[in-house]
């Protein structure tokens, strides 16, 4: 596997969890400061794996892409 691409898979799996500790950090937070960081992270998440998931179908395209550890 190219190293470029295992790196594009971490900050997958990275943004992953971004996403679900803002899920979770909303259902327990208790006031409205933790609802903007949880908000910003959440919005965040997705916007760095929107970018991430297009350089992927880049990778895809080269040839690059090992689909077997997909």
């Amino acid at each position: 596997m190219k190293r470029c691409d295992k790196n594009l898979r971490e900050v997958l799996a990275l943004v992953n969890q971004m996403i679900q500790l803002a899920n979770q950090g909303d259902q327990d937070r208790e006031d409205t400061g933790c609802g903007i960081i949880y908000g910003m992270l959440r919005d965040s998440g997705y916007k760095i794996k929107q970018l991430a998931e297009d350089e992927k179908k880049k990778h895809i395209a080269k040839g690059w892409w090992d689909r077997k550890q997909s």
